[in-house]
């Protein structure tokens, strides 16, 4: 696993996804099952992987962390709840910073 560093040094999409393929290959050879379903899911991801090295390494996963974390809010939020569109809905809300329609109750 500690070969897998390498990864990120590399510049081009191209020897990135060469050494993506061929350390997963050695890995698919080994004995060990837990990392064969890593080698499994990073052959399933694999472009996703290459797109980081296309775009320059400037993709910054803060955007995706903080898009996970307002839904864990909301989650939360929706705890005790059996319907899911009521979930749904209150991330719509947040997500797109709309306004509470007017039916809303206001307890000011």
């Amino acid at each position: 696993m500690e070969d897998f560093d390498f990864l990120w040094k590399y510049t081009s999409p191209h020897w990135a996804g060469r050494f993506l393929d061929r350390w997963r290959r050695q890995v698919m050879r080994s004995r060990l099952e837990p990392m064969k379903q890593v080698a499994r899911t990073l052959r399933n991801d694999r472009s996703l992987i290459l797109n980081w090295f296309r775009a320059g390494k400037q993709i910054s996963a803060r955007a995706v962390e903080g898009l996970n974390n307002k839904v864990k809010v909301v989650r939360h939020w929706a705890y005790g709840f059996c319907l899911f569109h009521l979930a749904r809905t209150d991330l719509y809300y947040i997500l797109g910073n709309l306004p509470a329609p007017e039916g809303t109750h206001r307890f000011c």
